[in-house]
């Protein structure tokens, strides 16, 4: 599997073009802003995007979503809990004294345990709300997108729009820490980790962590 992170926007978001090793087939996840840029990226490599996987719907991961979708005329996938987020997106904007494109279609509502292929990749969807309530994450053996879920060292923030710490808290438990400790974790915004190192060194899920 390739691979390709591109950090992105005034907020440093992670998008990532993902795609078999010896195919031009790829999935755009989180495609928030610089489109300019990542399309220059998937044209001259002459990938063929099939989709854009959104991990939830907050600005800095939507914000240039639509530009996506009307260059490449291809679908827009989101957890179905996020769509509130996903109308909001002008608001969201406002608020943070930033201009948007338009909206996304949203051609289909990602659901937990979902199996979306990519070739011979198959990924399982994992529905782990607690930044967002529609937060899903993306999950191939070995790797795993979490969007704004967990990050090295760190947590989500739960203090936007339908965050809640304890669902997040859960979320992270149940539905990401019992992956392999080898995972590599691919994050919304900072550098990618591994299920083991933050099991053992994030001071969020183990209090006898000192990160620093």
């Amino acid at each position: 599997m390739k691979i390709h992170q591109f950090t992105v926007g005034p907020f440093e978001m992670n998008s990532f073009i993902v795609s078999e090793d010896d195919k031009a087939d790829c999935f755009i996840i989180d495609a928030g802003d610089e489109e300019d840029r990542i399309i220059e990226f998937i044209e001259k490599n002459h990938y063929n995007p099939v989709a854009i996987i959104n991990t939830h719907g907050h600005i800095d991961h939507t914000r240039r979503a639509f530009e996506f979708q009307s260059h490449f005329n291809i679908p827009f996938w989101m957890g179905e809990d996020d769509q509130p987020l996903l109308e909001s997106l002008k608001n969201q904007g406002i608020a943070f004294g930033m201009d948007v494109a338009g909206l996304p279609h949203l051609e289909t509502y990602l659901t937990d345990g979902q199996k979306i292929k990519l070739g011979r990749i198959t990924f399982t969807v994992l529905h782990t709300p607690g930044h967002s309530p529609g937060s899903m994450s993306l999950y191939t053996p070995g790797h795993i997108f979490v969007g704004d879920v967990l990050f090295k060292d760190s947590i989500g923030r739960t203090d936007l729009y339908g965050g809640d710490y304890k669902t997040l808290m859960k979320s992270i438990r149940e539905k990401i820490l019992p992956l392999p400790d080898e995972t590599i974790v691919y994050p919304g915004h900072g550098p990618t980790t591994t299920i083991g190192r933050e099991k053992k060194q994030n001071p969020f899920l183990n209090p006898t962590a000192n990160p620093f």
